[in-house]
């Protein structure tokens, strides 16, 4: 998602924001300081705690996501990022659980971790509320209660919400079929973000004073049938590539650069005839490196004859690299958990090409167009 703000690791799991958490953040703290709150309270008073009250809801937000991704590393899944955004949070999962129990674990912990916080803030809530604290208390019992209808949201069985991921797990154990319970759990989703989306109008027509939630429900069921037809069209990718190894979609005419090259001679010696976006670095038989487009804009024009493509390269060292024999949806998933185009592609210890999602996504269309199944290997 572009337009992130880095805000460190947690975990080691990289945590953004999204620019659009800035407008839920600012809805937020606006409803609390002048509705929520008692408006007795020195408007002053109001602001501070509504923005530590958000702070603590978003905070909540994180915690739960954060359950998630611990648990999926737990379960040798790697997490990429976790992202907060105008409708909550997500967890940026590379590659799905390969067993249900997992899949099951790793989905309950998030609305188990968001009732175990309702749990605390309501004690503290409690504890305020006998030291005649009543504005703290009150924003505490407004925490409380904002966590469980958090657990509460994420446990509609709308797949990619957890409830639809455990409706999934369920679907998945009593089948044994892995794609028929994504399937299943995919229409399910799409048929509750359909009736979000009909309730919203609803209720703009027949409360239309209401409008504003109306508009919130719509919001929430575009979302979520985005979501869910996301995540259908990954069960589409995934059928029409199993048995696909890397052999059959690499890139066997990808020039080989040698490292002193200099970027002029590059330009207009490889990038402008062939138009492409991607150069192997290689000295003999050994891989030195890869080049890409955007490296090569990032230097200085002026510094172009005296760069060479050693100099901007990527180190063979840093490179994920595939294997002509290999799986082409391993090699997907951990170019998504890289954010990589273009991966180097080996056999017997030599490069002979490289695979990347431009062939990847041309290889789909041209079976497609054939009408052709893929077939095992």
């Amino acid at each position: 998602m572009s337009g992130n703000i880095s805000l460190g690791r947690v975990f080691g799991i990289p945590l953004r924001i999204n620019y659009t958490w800035f407008i839920i953040f600012a809805w937020v703290t606006f409803s609390l300081v002048f509705y929520d709150v008692n408006q007795t309270y020195p408007i002053g008073q109001r602001i501070i705690l509504g923005i530590l009250t958000s702070l603590l809801f978003f905070a909540s937000i994180i915690t739960h996501e954060l359950a998630h991704s611990i648990l999926a590393i737990r379960n040798n899944i790697p997490v990429k990022e976790i992202t907060l955004f105008v409708f909550g949070g997500v967890s940026q999962i590379t590659k799905e659980a390969t067993h249900p129990r997992a899949e099951l674990s790793i989905a309950i912990v998030g609305p188990l971790t968001s009732l175990a916080l309702a749990g605390i803030f309501y004690g503290l809530h409690l504890l305020l509320a006998g030291t005649h604290q009543i504005l703290a208390a009150g924003l505490m019992w407004w925490l409380a209660w904002i966590n469980v209808l958090l657990a509460v949201f994420n446990l509609i069985p709308g797949f990619p919400l957890d409830g639809g991921r455990i409706f999934r797990a369920l679907v998945w154990q009593r089948t044994r079929d892995y794609h028929r319970a994504t399937r299943t759990a995919t229409k399910v989703g799409q048929g509750i973000a359909y009736a979000f989306i009909a309730g919203g109008i609803a209720l703009i027509i027949f409360f239309p004073q209401y409008w504003l939630n109306g508009m919130w429900l719509i919001f929430i069921g575009w979302f979520l049938s985005n979501a869910a037809r996301a995540s259908y069209q990954q069960v589409l990718l995934h059928d029409a590539l199993m048995g696909i190894t890397v052999r059959q979609v690499t890139d066997y005419d990808c020039p080989l650069i040698p490292p002193h090259m200099n970027l002029m001679e590059l330009v207009q010696q490889y990038v402008l005839p062939t138009g492409r976006s991607c150069f192997l670095i290689s000295w003999g038989t050994d891989l030195e490196g890869m080049v890409t487009i955007q490296q090569i804009k990032k230097a200085p024009r002026s510094r172009w004859p005296t760069t060479t493509v050693q100099d901007i390269m990527t180190p063979a060292s840093k490179l994920k690299v595939a294997y002509a024999d290999q799986d082409i949806l391993s090699v997907l998933q951990e170019m998504n958990g890289e954010s990589a185009n273009h991966i180097p592609v080996m056999e017997a210890g030599k490069v002979i090409g490289v695979i990347n999602r431009e062939d990847i996504a041309r290889f789909l269309r041209t079976r497609a167009e054939f009408g052709t199944k893929p077939t095992p290997k």
